[in-house]
């Protein structure tokens, strides 16, 4: 294995400090980005972190000064502005720089919900029905939405805003909703029809040829009788709250071989469509006669040891190290198109 000189990009309040002796690092907010340096330290690489706030200036200096081979992106936004991490992965490619994760097409396809399911819609994959509600304007629920419905941001990941408020079952609350995303999250939200069900993720890695890991899920059938079986911030992030309610994600139960190969078929589909690179987790929700709908594919997903993308990938015989260097090979195959 070739070393390499990697430079790490991440947000500015996620750099690691030098001494994490005193810190449960299972529990740190930066955990994802010291597992990946960390490893690739390890694997013999030389590493230099960036903390990135909204000065694209720092990221010329650095690759100026320490002439990196590859770019490890773990960027979630930039100027904490979502969407614009892919100015900076298109930054990158003027600079003529190799990068992992996901190329600036497929990231500006993926980040946009209502984009991404009007293509997949285009391309027969099922999806569930959907409105835009933007920011200024009036919230009129088209007809064809009955509730249940769930209300998200546009455009944030990570269950950012999603409550077990999220879910709504009159005009009122849809309207009370909708103005919380609006005003607290700052975004224009997506309101899709609720589907009862499993919640299912499927890691796939790749440029052309695609690698799919096995079908995982979260389980959340010991949460609270009168709660939605949702992925909330609390369910996903707060780790008091998934030990008092048990919440634990694994290889899904239960799937018979063909439904486990629709998954699998139906994510490296998506994967292609959108144009996503590198790699990505496909979130599925399979309601109880199997049918799955897709709810969102995730470019460049949470890459820590022990979540989900990094365990799925060692159900399927890769372990985290080697995970990470076939990240750094296919960023360093990938050719903007």
């Amino acid at each position: 294995m070739k070393k390499l000189r990697v430079l790490a990009l991440m947000h500015e309040g996620m750099v690691p400090p030098e001494d994490v002796t005193s810190v449960d690092v299972r529990e740190a907010p930066w955990k994802m980005e010291f597992d990946v340096i960390e490893n690739l330290g390890q694997m013999g690489h030389d590493v230099s972190n960036l903390g990135v706030g909204s000065d694209l200036g720092a990221i010329r200096r650095s690759i100026d000064l320490f002439q990196p081979h590859i770019v490890f992106n773990l960027l979630e936004d930039f100027d904490d502005v979502p969407i614009y991490d892919q100015n900076v992965v298109s930054y990158l490619e003027l600079q003529r720089v190799p990068y992992t994760g996901c190329n600036a097409r497929g990231l500006l396809l993926a980040r946009d919900k209502a984009i991404s399911k009007k293509l997949l819609t285009y391309h027969r994959i099922p999806v569930p029905e959907f409105a835009v509600f933007h920011r200024g304007r009036p919230v009129r629920r088209p007809p064809r939405l009955g509730f249940p419905l769930i209300v998200k941001s546009l455009v944030h990941e990570s269950s950012t805003g999603i409550s077990q408020a999220s879910v709504v079952e009159d005009e009122e609350k849809l309207r009370e909703r909708v103005s919380f995303v609006h005003e607290r999250i700052g975004t224009d939200a997506i309101v899709e029809r609720y589907i009862d069900g499993r919640e299912l993720y499927v890691g796939v890695m790749g440029n052309e040829r695609l690698e799919v890991f096995p079908v995982w899920e979260i389980f959340l059938s010991r949460l609270p009788e009168s709660s939605w079986a949702i992925a909330t911030e609390s369910v996903k992030w707060n780790p008091r709250y998934q030990r008092k309610h048990r919440i634990e994600t694994g290889e899904a139960k239960g799937l018979s071989p063909a439904v486990t190969e629709r998954v699998q078929k139906l994510a490296k589909r998506i994967y292609k469509n959108l144009y996503l690179s590198g790699y990505a987790r496909i979130d599925f929700r399979m309601d109880e006669k199997e049918k799955v709908y897709v709810l969102e594919a995730n470019p460049n997903p949470q890459l820590a040891r022990s979540e989900d993308f990094a365990d799925s990938a060692e159900a399927g015989g890769l372990p985290y190290d080697r995970l990470l260097q076939r990240i750094l090979n296919f960023g360093l195959s990938w050719r903007p198109q």
